[in-house]
């Protein structure tokens, strides 16, 4: 019988009768779980059902470290079997192949659109295949979140505290259960809409996911006690399929029990943990010395944070620490964006892209993000004093700016406050994109911010019109600062002033206040801050390319050199009389 081989993956095919996988933690997460899948033919000519699991080793805090599915084809319909494999296979593989800072949601619906078109496709193109179609029940588990994503009319229940929750809903005509008349299915159509849900996993959890064939032959009663028994997965799920076997008119049935033996550490355990009984104390002054930290200079004082130059006696080096100014009813929103931050410059690894350190969770008496301290000027310091940038100078800085840009954009997440006060320009020749506190990563969509973010002189249009932020108005941000850095401080658009209704008009040429910089270079940044977003770069990596290499596409003018006449009239005319002179004696010689 044969074993799914998914690449990446760690997978078992639906065709088994039996296993039991009680893979160890995950590495560096702890995560351990017992697995068993059995499958039974029942009376039909052929099982149509395939089932397949990865478990995979956690590469970070926030990584997708299991994937089960499920799927059943379509009866009646020619290549069903075919489709429920490419349908398990293709999801685990779109999954796996995508960070999962991303979000969960989003990969999982990409994944189940991506094996849609795929299987759709091939029913259509191949008469063997013709109509084929399937269900798609899958479980992904990343931190101590739930994922699920459905179609059709397989199932997924989950056992809490001896309670069976069904946590699916069948897409059927009728009643969800009288009919096995699918109104939802995968390849059925060219487009797909699947459902999603999402919970905290609990430790004991035990989930069961399984065709028709068992659920249209068990009671939910009998499920129930099957699965409370809390016997070995592997011998629950052959409980579950064993009324396959008694019939010749039996569905296929197959099941996957997946029980939670331990879970792994929280998405933000690293800061979580370590400050979760950490207060928030009045912000300090300079001078004072906190956890060995002695707060040497003040660099920064805003609404919600101060910001400190410091020097770590245990260390011997400089720092820069931020700490959280308490505010009535603000203090879980400042502490989430404090570890919000803190956790993007942990995780996004760049050389163009601010990093930050954790000191062990004993040193800290209360809350505050620690950095390292890079010698050098912001980009707006350097920008406001002369000699302005020249070309080849700002160019390596931008360049350097897309690829930051790049490394976040990668990761899922959006910075939203692109200006030349969050660059830091080292001394070394270096440079570092700084303050992700108003950053959006999409794993935490529905996370609450403290303020609107961004500043408005660098917002994107269809920003001030609600649109949310993504990778185009970080691009558009750049923009003006690119734009900004090669002017010394010009606004293509003018200064937004705080709020006024901001007005787009036309932008204002860079050739104007820098008639030395060339023509392409005035080109790309107006396709980088077009008020049609559509107009603007796909993503940063196009835009750094254009900067690179920009120059080697510029059409060379050709150059007339002006007449004589028009560089010297006089001399042109002592030109024309000394040829007169010169004719006239040779003609009067030759007379002679």
């Amino acid at each position: 019988m044969p074993v799914a081989n998914v690449p990446k993956a760690t997978v078992q095919g639906s065709d088994m009768q039996g296993s039991d996988q009680s893979p160890g933690p995950a590495e560096g997460q702890g995560l351990h779980v017992a697995i068993g899948q059995a499958s039974e033919q029942g009376g039909r000519a052929e099982n149509q059902d395939f089932v397949a699991c990865h478990v995979g080793r956690a590469r970070g805090p926030l990584t997708i470290s299991l994937v089960a599915a499920l799927s059943d084809g379509v009866g009646g319909a020619q290549g069903g079997r075919v489709a429920a494999e490419l349908a398990v296979r293709g999801f685990i593989e779109g999954c796996l192949d995508q960070p999962a800072t991303l979000g969960v949601a989003r990969i999982g619906a990409a994944a189940a659109d991506a094996v849609n078109r795929w299987i759709h496709t091939l029913g259509r193109s191949d008469p063997k295949l013709n109509g084929m179609a399937c269900t798609l029940s899958a479980l992904v588990l990343c931190g101590r979140s739930t994922h699920l994503v459905h179609v059709g009319d397989s199932r997924i229940y989950r056992l809490r505290d001896g309670e069976l929750t069904q946590l699916t809903t069948d897409h059927t005509l009728g009643a969800p259960g009288t009919t096995h008349a699918l109104t939802r299915a995968v390849g059925a159509q060219d487009s797909l809409r699947v459902d999603h849900f999402k919970e905290t996993v609990h430790l004991h959890d035990r989930y069961l996911i399984c065709s028709d064939g068992v659920h249209g032959a068990l009671s939910r009663k009998e499920i129930h006690a099957m699965l409370a028994k809390r016997a070995a997965p592997k011998e629950t799920a052959g409980q579950l399929v064993a009324p396959a076997k008694t019939g010749t008119e039996t569905d296929n049935a197959t099941a996957l029990v997946l029980d939670i033996l331990a879970l792994p550490e929280t998405q933000f355990a690293d800061f979580e943990l370590a400050t979760a009984d950490r207060p928030l104390r009045s912000a300090p002054v300079s001078g004072d010395v906190i956890d060995d930290y002695e707060l040497t200079t003040q660099l920064a004082d805003g609404q919600y944070m101060r910001v400190f130059r410091a020097r770590d006696r245990r260390g011997g080096r400089d720092v820069v620490l931020k700490f959280p100014k308490p505010r009535p009813g603000l203090d879980a929103l400042l502490r989430n964006a404090l570890l919000r931050e803190m956790w993007i410059t942990t995780h996004v690894r760049s050389p163009f892209v601010t990093e930050s350190l954790e000191p062990p969770a004993e040193r800290r008496s209360c809350l505050y993000g620690v950095l390292p301290f890079y010698e050098g000027e912001t980009l707006e310091q350097r920008l406001l004093r002369r000699p302005q940038m020249t070309l080849a100078a700002g160019l390596a800085i931008a360049i350097k700016l897309t690829r930051a840009l790049a490394a976040l954009h990668r990761a899922g997440i959006i910075h939203r406050d692109i200006k030349p006060e969050n660059i830091l320009l080292e001394a070394d020749g270096g440079l570092k994109l700084i303050d992700l506190g108003v950053a959006r990563l999409r794993q935490f969509e529905d996370a609450e911010t403290l303020e609107v973010p961004g500043t408005r002189s660098y917002m994107a249009p269809e920003l001030f019109a609600g649109t949310p932020a993504d990778e185009s108005t970080d691009l558009f941000a750049l923009g003006i600062t690119v734009f900004r850095m090669f002017t010394g401080g010009v606004y293509p658009y003018g200064e937004m002033e705080p709020f006024a209704q901001p007005r787009f008009g036309k932008a204002a040429v860079l050739t104007k206040p820098r008639p030395d910089l060339p023509a392409w270079l005035e080109r790309c940044l107006a396709r980088a801050i077009a008020i049609d977003r559509r107009e603007r770069f796909a993503d940063a990596i196009e835009f750094g390319f254009e900067l690179e290499h920009g120059s080697l596409r510029a059409v060379p003018q050709a150059i007339e050199r002006p007449s004589l006449y028009d560089r010297n009239p006089v001399r042109f005319w002592q030109v024309v009389s000394a040829s007169l002179l010169i004719a006239l004696l040779l003609a009067l010689a030759q007379t002679g």
